[in-house]
């Protein structure tokens, strides 16, 4: 099985940190955040890796290589301009033939892939999506009311429960005819679409194991994590 890892994006968010190399390619305690994800990978027992890249890509080719140093097989999916999420899965289409992971390069994951795969196959899915549990509490009480405007209870700042996505799937190769060649594309599209198209679209729910690293602030903080993770595993 291989594992499609989409490497591409500018990196907007987290400028000036981005203006010289690619956000995978940003430090997470000693490791860049991509080989964080090829260890992961490696870890459930994916070895093969098709790298999607185009921003500042020769960063990424020139610290990867082909893989071998990392234990692992690395190909390059490349394109000239930004695709967006699905639209960058579509440049590694020739690389697939058969059922792969799809990864977006900017989280760090630490759940079970092994056992997403097995219920992906079990379920007979089309496309399994990865679910965080998320939870928040609102900063406002949440007053309810009746049709007729009578206040019935008054929640004060509750707890909200949420499954959002992750940016790990399990897919089979027929997701790629749903996504337009050399267009800025998004993940999201392409799963409502399979959906009209009555393909079965399940879900891995998870409530651990699951870092985002979107702007300045999360990465601040996956830093923090990382970090207080790293002297635990001394101690």
């Amino acid at each position: 099985m291989k594992a499609v890892i989409l490497a591409g994006g500018l990196g907007t968010r987290l400028r000036p940190l981005t203006l010289k190399t690619p956000k995978p390619m940003l430090p997470l305690g000693k490791k860049p955040i991509l080989e964080h994800l090829i260890d992961w990978n490696k870890k459930n027992g994916i070895k093969s890796i098709v790298l999607c890249v185009s921003y500042r890509k020769e960063k990424i080719q020139n610290y990867f290589k082909d893989g071998k140093e990392f234990g692992v097989e690395i190909e390059y999916a490349i394109s000239k301009k930004p695709l967006a999420t699905a639209g960058q899965l579509k440049t590694a289409e020739v690389f697939i033939d058969d059922t792969f992971v799809c990864v977006y390069g900017d989280s760090i994951f630490d759940f079970s892939l092994r056992n997403m795969i097995k219920q992906h196959k079990a379920r007979k899915a089309f496309t399994t999506m990865s679910l965080y549990e998320y939870k928040t509490n609102l900063e406002y009480g949440v007053i309810n009311t009746s049709k007729t405007g009578k206040v019935t209870s008054w929640e004060e700042k509750p707890e909200i429960k949420a499954n959002i996505n992750m940016g790990c799937y399990v897919m089979e190769p027929g997701i790629l005819k749903y996504i337009p060649k050399n267009k800025p594309y998004g993940m999201d599209d392409v799963i409502k679409k399979a959906m009209k198209n009555k393909k079965l679209v399940s879900s891995f729910i998870t409530k651990k194991g699951f870092m985002d690293i979107g702007n300045k602030e999360s990465y601040k903080q996956a830093n923090e994590e990382f970090a207080k993770k790293s002297r635990k595993g001394q101690k």
